[in-house]
């Protein structure tokens, strides 16, 4: 396969650079697919393909996929965990004799952005995640550890647009986003809201599962 061009696979969803995603492989062509990457380069790009379009933009920004685990199924399917790698741009789809689509990418990366500004910010994303993070864990009661996140902001913020719930629309957005610095003031501006309430549901949460947990002592007869 020439060096600018990638088996790809369309998909309703987004995967961003340095975060991990489950797949299930079912159809026929995909499971071809996913034979030919993993006697390869076990790499093939996702590009966000959503129901109301039939066939995928020029222009469109998607993320290389590198397989980490496969596990095939007895009647041929298989669940894997993919890796997100570079973001690239799609150009157009090349002929090919597979019954995937093959296409022809070009980079896509970052502008160069540096400074105290950038460092503060994601400093600030960095702790209001982990105050939301710690919150809906108390909710959920759930006693997990939180993830360990990325220290360079750029991929921070790819991690925590990866943790949160976000309309699709939006983790596109933020996959074809140029700056970092961008990135994180969209993000911040959407945890900000959040934090108040959450902080206070799970203090409300906290105190209510120890009510009636008191000693109480029997009256005398």
């Amino acid at each position: 396969m020439q060096p600018d061009c990638l088996r790809l696979f369309p998909l309703d969803v987004v995967l961003f650079p340095g975060t991990s995603l489950p797949l299930h492989i079912f159809e026929p062509r995909y499971r071809k697919m996913l034979a030919d990457c993993l006697s390869s380069d076990r790499r093939f790009g996702l590009v966000h393909l959503s129901s109301e379009l039939s066939e995928l933009e020029s222009g469109t920004v998607g993320c290389v996929a590198e397989i980490m685990e496969s596990q095939e199924l007895p009647d041929g399917r298989s669940n894997i965990v993919v890796h997100g790698g570079d973001r690239f741009v799609f150009v157009t789809l090349v002929e090919s004799d597979e019954p995937y689509a093959v296409g022809r990418v070009r980079e896509y990366a970052d502008d160069l952005e540096f400074g105290g500004e950038l460092d503060a910010l994601a400093e600030r994303v960095r702790d209001l995640f982990e105050v939301v993070a710690r919150a809906a864990r108390t909710l959920a009661d759930d006693t997990d550890t939180i993830p360990e996140l990325p220290r360079e902001p750029s991929l921070l913020s790819f991690a925590i647009a990866s943790a949160i719930e976000l309309d699709i629309s939006l983790r596109q957005e933020l996959l074809a986003s140029r700056s970092p610095t961008a990135r994180l003031r969209q993000l911040d501006q959407l945890l900000s809201p959040a934090v108040p309430g959450l902080v206070t549901r799970a203090d409300v949460h906290k105190r209510a599962k120890h009510n009636g947990k008191g000693t109480h002592t029997q009256p005398n007869p």
